[in-house]
């Protein structure tokens, strides 16, 4: 089934009626919200009824705990759900777009700090979506209309002393259900966070032993809540009573992971967290005991061991680090540790490491993004935030995240920050994301400032990524001998410099389309194989995927449609593993015009039809510029000429409802129609005129052939 839901890793112990309650509510209504307090199981139940359910286009869940600001609910349920999106359009819109025709099911969970935002979309989403169903975790409710409640209790003494005994057992304890169970039981009032934290400490201790302890603590930690609901109390006092239990040690270590958004590794735990009482030979022997606590969990991801907090234990770390006087100091390490992951990932990413590294960025965007709201929040900092927006332009533009990157990015240039070499950077990549958004005037407004301000302080990196970049949108602009000037001269500079890097080869790419574009083939190639070579010798895939495009491209233009297709089903794979949907794109384009040359028509409006609906989420399609237009209207022009007007346009909606994986298997050839199933459908068979069209004139002209030096467009 499609969707993100993660495999439940212990087993789901009771709930039954509440399972099936649930399951009733969500087939009789498009908005259920479950609530109920802290560590009562609303997450685990909520995810268990969604995953018995069965929509066409799965189930997707949204974790909004680590988000800070309302107005990025918008982006965290658009990287949820995995659309990429370039354009400048918010991603609002984006949502809307793309779930208008969808029936799947939206688990949105933590939302109670984000209510007001939340309740917005969830109403602009089901008011616009019919297919959409929405299941809401929080500790209230989101008070929107045809909002359906189902509170969540606790869990019944059976049941609780069921899952004690089953956690126990993952501990390995075994306990008989005798009076002490029962009464832990009892006294912890059933919530399962705290049932769980008791049995994590049976390895200590006896169930007797658990209930003795328990109640000095209970009584304690209930007179100094007095003013919160009798189940928030009821629940701190679980916590704050596992808490006591630890040794001075593991309680430091508690307060300073709660630093950490979302997942964390090894690694920052060492680096953030000692110091100042906790050494850092002593870290993982500390973790371990809040591992096996159950107080961290540890998960298996695709970058790794990870680990986490469950967001009431982590607020309740952060009142104790607050009080201890360090939350600053930890803020700040947890910042530098970030930063440096950043710029480490950036040095990296220009090497065989490349997919490595976007796994990596991917797994702590939580953190990063928390990073980059605490630097851009404090005004000594802020400097620090424009280099980290900067220094992640590869993964805005290489890994499909340029909406992410620009909402960074825009807050960044807006701050004087004194350091101006930080802000340079931040205003150059500002350029390069604005320019694949298709946003011409934000794209030159900053550029030229960066640009000026560089020449003025004599930094000759900005200055050459300003006018690399400015050359870039002179190139999508059609302005072919300016962009080839501005490329030119930036690559020298890089040279100069002693620059090279996977923005630098992309700069050679971009110029070699401009020479492609003027006709003058041979030099183009000779420009790509180069950083095709310099690539292989790197390990660097993701400027090598541009490189193999223009190559893809001169290979058309020689009329060797075999090696056309080679490449760029190379290109493609590429760009795809990268989440990069501009250059998936403009790879399906160039395929739907090899394809249509090789004498299949019809295939080739599919992928046009494809292409057709990737293009929204990117921007202006092909730029709007006639030169990279003239290869679609091309393709188009003989399409039609095959087929005929009506069998085109079939096959072009045929292609438009195929969603991006989809559209890039089928351009792949993978999940292309049998010969025999194209021949049952008719389309005309006598001779046909090749036609091209020609940059200056938009109009199609006879072209029989594409040899030699004849002008791209």
């Amino acid at each position: 089934m499609a969707g993100n839901l993660p495999l439940e890793l212990d087993a789901f112990v009771g709930r039954t009626a509440e399972l099936a309650g649930l399951a009733d509510a969500l087939d009789g209504t498009r908005l259920v919200t479950v609530t109920g307090v802290g560590g009562v199981g609303k997450s685990r139940l909520a995810a268990r009824a969604a995953a018995r359910s069965v929509p066409p286009d799965g189930v997707w869940r949204v974790e909004l705990a680590a988000v800070r600001d309302p107005e990025f609910v918008d982006h965290a349920v658009v990287a949820a759900l995995g659309l990429t999106d370039h354009t400048t359009r918010p991603p609002r819109e984006t949502l809307l777009d793309r779930l208008a025709e969808r029936e799947l099911l939206l688990l949105l969970d933590g939302f109670e700090h984000l209510v007001e935002s939340c309740a917005e979309l969830v109403t602009e989403l089901l008011g616009r979506a019919p297919g959409l169903r929405v299941l809401a975790v929080g500790r209230r409710p989101l008070s929107v209309a045809g909002e359906r409640l189902f509170p969540l209790a606790p869990l019944g003494e059976d049941e609780a002393v069921e899952l004690f005994t089953d956690r126990a057992a993952l501990h390995g304890v075994e306990v008989a259900g005798d009076a002490d169970v029962r009464e832990l039981c009892r006294r912890l009032d059933g919530l399962p966070l705290a049932v769980e934290l008791a049995a994590g400490r049976l390895r200590a201790l006896s169930p007797g032993q658990l209930l003795a302890r328990l109640d000095d603590r209970f009584r304690l930690l209930t007179r100094a809540g007095g003013d919160s609901p009798w189940r928030h109390r009821t629940l701190r006092t679980a916590i704050g009573w596992s808490h006591e239990l630890c040794t001075p040690e593991e309680r430091l270590l508690w307060a300073r992971l709660s630093v950490f958004a979302g997942r964390f590794d090894l690694e920052a735990v060492e680096y953030v967290c000692s110091g100042h009482g906790l050494h850092s030979d002593e870290v993982l022997d500390v973790l371990s005991e809040l591992l096996a606590q159950s107080v961290v969990s540890r998960e298996e991801t695709g970058s790794g061991v990870r680990y986490r907090m469950l967001d009431t234990v982590r607020a309740y770390g952060a009142e104790w680090l607050t009080a201890t006087g360090d939350a600053e100091r930890l803020r700040r390490r947890h910042r530098d540790w970030y930063l440096g992951l950043a710029t480490w990932c950036e040095l990296d990413w220009f090497s065989p490491r490349q997919s490595e590294v976007a796994a990596r960025i991917e797994a702590e965007l939580p953190n990063l993004r928390s990073a980059l709201e605490h630097c851009l929040s404090e005004p000594d900092e802020a400097h620090l935030g424009q280099l980290l927006a900067g220094s992640l332009w590869f993964y805005w533009v290489g890994c499909g995240r340029l909406s992410e990157g620009r909402h960074w990015l825009d807050q960044a240039v807006r701050l004087d920050s004194g350091h101006e070499e930080s802000r340079l950077k931040a205003l150059w990549v500002l350029g390069y994301v604005a320019i694949l958004q298709g946003d011409t005037v934000a794209a030159l407004a900053a550029l030229h400032e960066c640009g000026e301000a560089a020449e003025l302080s004599v930094n000759e990196i900005a200055a050459a990524y300003a006018e690399h970049r400015t050359g870039c949108l002179a190139l999508v602009s059609d302005d072919m001998a300016g962009a080839e000037a501005l490329l030119r001269s930036a690559l020298d500079r890089y040279e100069e410099i002693g620059e090279l890097n996977s923005n630098v080869l992309m700069g050679q790419v971009e110029l070699g389309m401009t020479r492609a574009f003027q006709g003058d083939l041979a030099e183009a190639v000779r420009l790509c194989e180069d950083v095709r070579r310099v690539c292989e010798d790197h390990g660097e895939r993701w400027a090598r995927s541009y490189a193999l495009y223009v190559l893809a491209y001169a290979a058309w233009r020689e009329d060797d449609q075999g090696r056309a297709r080679e490449l760029l089903t190379d290109c493609l794979g590429s760009a795809h593993s990268f989440h990069d949907l501009l250059g998936s794109v403009l790879t399906v384009e160039l395929l739907a015009l090899v394809t249509v040359t090789e004498g299949d028509a019809a295939e080739a409006a599919v992928l046009q039809g494809a292409a057709g609906r990737m293009w929204p989420s990117v921007g202006l399609p092909l730029f709007g510029s006639a030169y990279y237009n003239a290869p679609h209207e091309l393709c188009e022009a003989m399409a039609r000429e095959r087929l005929g007007e009506e069998r085109y346009e079939e096959c072009v909606r045929a292609g438009a409802l195929l969603d991006r994986e989809a559209a890039v298997t089928r351009a792949l050839g993978l999940g292309r129609p049998t010969a025999q199933a194209l021949e049952a459908l008719p389309m005309p068979r006598g001779p046909v005129r090749q036609t091209k069209v020609t940059p200056d004139t938009q109009e199609p002209a006879a072209s029989p052939t594409r040899k030699g030096g004849e002008t791209a467009g």
